[in-house]
């Protein structure tokens, strides 16, 4: 394991201070250093890693669903079922994941690394007790959430048994979390990526062990793909854990003064709209997917699942443009300059947009062969995946409008507005269009066409909150002691 401090490249702007308001600009170019009050890291230096380390993820999660794809449409269905619970269950995980991103960058930004610790500490703390009840949920009510999509038995079963096997790893993903956006937040989003290479390096030769009972494993199937990540992960917190405490990381082990009403109460009310917006969002896929797989079987509902997988590519492009959103939008608001900020957020959709509008149409044009590569000769299913490459690849312009300005509004505090879009877009557009379909009998492909009136209302009302600007001053500057 190695953790270099930073790879910079060689590009850099130099702006006279009268020309952006003051501000060091280097938005285009990768080698400001972080940990000094008066620069910022550039858009670059923050998403390219982000991506790099996402685009492992998605790699991973690919190869998974070719080795689940061995078992047919009932195994793809399960892995997805599965997934989608589990998303579920880390919605509050994600909730103090948010607040951990304003409140360090906040905190980076005004030069305050102390604050930075504390706020890291805290949030280790809360994420952990929060994780432990949430495998308890998750264990013991696995069954019946898995049934509620409509699957075959044989499918429920199977996506049962990985929900329990994530929820006995959960603490181990609640501690990468939190490690992850504290790290990114204050400009290092390098550790994040070697770290999540190494988990990578050993979730995947422990994928096929499990998955296909390889070199003496048991034979565990879809399971198996849970079991694998979880040993990974696991190894990946101890080995940050150990990192923090000996302090090699810009973000410092510190063991008094964490522990703050008013700093909790700050991480709460940044995460609570951020968790309820991830409980609306995980309701809609829910109500959404059940009416795919209840009115039109597994072989829709898989579809589902490999075609999010196959462009899963292009979202990790968004991922990366909205942490490089949020945490300079943060830093740029701690250091007092809300136009360099401003100029953050409308720079990192810009970016993200042109990317994954590229990668989603290079994706729409291969869209027959990478399905039949994932599922086989199942003609249906390869339809299904192949019409809904074709609208959600279709939307990632729009997607890269909710990932990069909905990351700037987060980082700087302001989660209540994107729980807004999300009720509108998900709950009334996405699902209230896909009901209408079922309801009049039209085809799958009208189902999942309901996702477009989704993007559409959902980047005009984030492009609208972003220009109005009431989020530069909606958290004032942290103040604990």
């Amino acid at each position: 394991w190695f953790f270099p401090q930073g790879v910079e490249w060689a590009m850099q702007e130099k702006i006279d201070d009268d020309k952006r308001d003051g501000a060091i600009d280097h938005d285009l170019g990768l080698g400001a250093d972080a940990s000094s009050s008066s620069t910022k890291p550039s858009i670059a230096s923050l998403a390219v890693p982000s991506i790099l380390s996402n685009l492992s993820y998605s790699l991973v999660g690919m190869v998974q669903t070719k080795f689940i794809g061995e078992f047919g449409a009932e195994g793809l269905a399960a892995l997805g079922a599965g997934q989608r619970i589990f998303f579920a269950m880390q919605a509050v995980l994600m909730a103090v994941s948010a607040g951990t991103t304003a409140l360090v960058a906040r905190a980076w930004g005004a030069g305050d690394y102390e604050e930075a610790s504390r706020v890291t500490m805290a949030s280790l703390v809360l994420a952990g007790i929060l994780g432990v009840l949430i495998a308890v949920f998750g264990f013991f009510l696995a069954h019946p959430v898995a049934g509620i999509f409509g699957l075959s038995p044989e499918s429920v079963n199977l996506a049962a048994r990985n929900i329990q096997w994530l929820s006995f790893f959960n603490l181990a993903f609640a501690i990468f979390f939190i490690f992850s956006a504290s790290l990114r937040a204050s400009g290092d989003a390098w550790t994040p990526l070697w770290t999540g290479i190494g988990t990578n390096i050993l979730n995947l030769p422990l994928a096929y062990a499990l998955v296909f009972g390889a070199w003496g494993f048991a034979r565990m199937e879809v399971a198996g793909v849970a079991v694998a990540a979880g040993i990974a992960f696991s190894i990946s917190s101890v080995v940050l854990l150990v990192m923090w405490v000996k302090q090699k990381f810009r973000i410092t082990h510190t063991r008094g003064g964490w522990w703050r009403r008013a700093r909790l109460k700050s991480l709460l009310d940044i995460g609570y709209p951020a968790a309820v917006e991830q409980g609306v969002f995980q309701l809609g896929f829910f109500v959404f997917l059940m009416l795919i797989g209840r009115v039109f079987g597994t072989e829709a509902f898989a579809a589902y699942n490999i075609g999010v997988n196959i462009l899963s590519l292009c979202m990790t492009v968004g991922f990366g443009f909205s942490i490089a959103g949020s945490t300079l939008v943060g830093q740029y608001l701690g250091a007092k300059d809300p136009a360099g900020a401003e100029r953050s957020g409308w720079r990192s959709m810009t970016f993200a947009a042109i990317t994954m509008g590229s990668m989603g149409l290079t994706i729409i044009y291969f869209a027959p062969e990478l399905s039949r590569y994932f599922i086989g000769d199942n003609e249906l299913t390869i339809t299904y995946t192949v019409q809904f490459i074709y609208l959600l690849g279709a939307m990632m312009p729009l997607m890269a409008v909710e990932f990069a300005i909905g990351g700037a509004l987060r980082g700087a505090g302001d989660t209540r507005f994107p729980l807004i879009a999300t009720i509108l877009g998900l709950i009334v557009m996405r699902c209230g269009f896909a009901s209408i379909a079922v309801y009049l009998g039209l085809d799958v492909f009208w189902v999942y066409a309901a996702l477009v009136g989704d993007y559409v209302l959902k980047s005009l009302l984030l492009i609208w909150r972003f220009r109005k600007g009431r989020w530069k001053t909606l958290v004032p500057s942290p103040n604990y002691m």
